[in-house]
């Protein structure tokens, strides 16, 4: 047991509706892209789900191995195997020289929504004269649905796949909180190099928001109705911001014990400095004490001031509650001075994914010692006292807070220097 190991980034991988892999990603970035499009199904209709900021030229083959798990694997585990794969890659590790025992993989997921065209044809056949009737399921199911047919779509696979890819015979784990998941998943794998459980860990998270049946079964509420003009509807902070926009994506990143890092030859991208964990109510009137809260702990935990902190990347989502009243906790603790970024302006809510796909971003900030702007926060609300970078600007301190939360109450922040 030794609670003070130190915890490095040496690499990523990225999966996104603004490019696949860290350069096209990083480009997108700095460049203010947009992932968000009129969705091609839905494209004469006029409502909250007409927009979506989905992964283009994706091809799995090119990083899932063996190429069979391919078709028990959804799109969202896809993701996290070519994300993982890619992460891996980027931190120059020889898989060969692993310790299988010393690996471990931690993922934020969800429930996978099942794509209704793969049970269509068993449900015509349950249904008689237009009437359903479920005691016809049984006999057709079996006859017609793939048999793993339920791999594809359960939590823990994008661990499990993972895992098996690497030959990673430590600790496995998988984290569902919505959105906040990669952020809880990333400081779960830490605690586990701190604990001297294992040396690496494979981390992030994965997810969509745009499946049909998950939009139908969560709503519109919290959706933008701005869909008229795509790249613009997602307005982190923005005055006239009226809902998220939903996404799909994974981030993934290899987390190493400095000494680890050390004795292979590594040069880390980051130092995990501290985290925090906690949960509100979000629909209580102290959510945005929680969240200051938890920004205090997480810097307590890193041994660092508010005023050390140079760059604060925000959960900002377009919420007009949330990114309400993560104004005001930022501007409690940090004053109206420290600089702000928020990117779902960039690629909208990817649910587990969001959160990782953010700290990436803050992690490429900080080895470019460059911030992008935040798009579509063009009138910042005149209630919010923050600074919310609106051109790309240089970074005056390598130290960045990370904190995100999820629409059930869960919230987290991590601190990289």
């Amino acid at each position: 047991m030794n609670s003070n190991r130190e915890v490095v980034i040496s690499g990523v991988g990225v999966v996104s509706s603004i490019g696949i892999g860290i350069e096209s990603f990083w480009n997108s970035l700095i460049s203010g892209a947009s992932g968000v499009s009129v969705r091609e199904p839905v494209t004469d209709s006029n409502t909250p789900f007409r927009i979506a900021a989905p992964v283009r030229g994706f091809d799995a083959q090119q990083f899932v191995k063996p190429r069979k798990a391919i078709k028990i694997m959804c799109a969202p585990i896809q993701f996290g195997c070519a994300a993982a794969s890619m992460a891996i890659d980027h931190a120059g590790i020889d898989r060969a020289a692993l310790t299988p025992e010393r690996i471990g993989t931690v993922f934020g997921t969800e429930t996978f929504f099942a794509d209704p065209a793969e049970v269509a044809d068993v449900f015509r056949k349950c249904t008689v004269d237009k009437d359903y009737q479920h005691d016809r399921w049984g006999e057709f199911a079996v006859r017609e649905i793939q048999p793993l047919w339920m791999l594809k779509y359960l939590p823990n696979m994008a661990a499990s796949h993972i895992s098996i890819a690497l030959d990673a015979r430590g600790p496995s784990n998988s984290i569902c909180q919505g959105e906040v998941s990669g952020l809880l998943a990333l400081i779960e794998a830490a605690d586990l190099i701190r604990r001297n459980a294992v040396d690496v860990v494979l981390t992030g998270g994965t997810g969509s928001q745009m499946a049909l049946t998950a939009m139908l079964c969560r709503g519109a509420g919290q959706l933008t109705k701005r869909v008229s003009d795509p790249e613009k509807a997602s307005r982190p902070f923005d005055v006239s911001r009226d809902g998220m926009v939903v996404g799909e994506g994974a981030g993934a990143l290899v987390l190493e014990s400095a000494e680890h890092a050390r004795a292979r030859g590594a040069t880390p991208l980051a130092t995990l400095a501290g985290w925090s964990r906690s949960y509100r109510d979000v629909n209580c009137d102290e959510f945005a004490t929680a969240i200051g809260d938890n920004y205090q702990a997480a810097l307590r935990h890193s041994d660092l001031s508010p005023q050390a902190v140079g760059l604060i990347n925000a959960n900002a989502s377009g919420s007009v509650r949330g990114d309400r009243d993560e104004a005001t906790a930022i501007n409690h603790i940090f004053g109206s001075d420290t600089p702000v970024v928020a990117h779902k302006g960039n690629f909208g809510n990817t649910g587990p994914g969001t959160s990782i796909l953010e700290l990436i971003g803050g992690v490429l900030t900080k080895q470019a010692g460059v911030c992008p702007a935040t798009i579509n926060c063009e009138n910042l609300d005149p209630d919010f006292q923050i600074n919310v970078q609106s051109e790309t600007t240089q970074i005056k301190s390598g130290i960045i807070l990370k904190s995100s939360f999820s629409s059930t109450g869960q919230i987290a922040s991590v601190v990289l220097r």
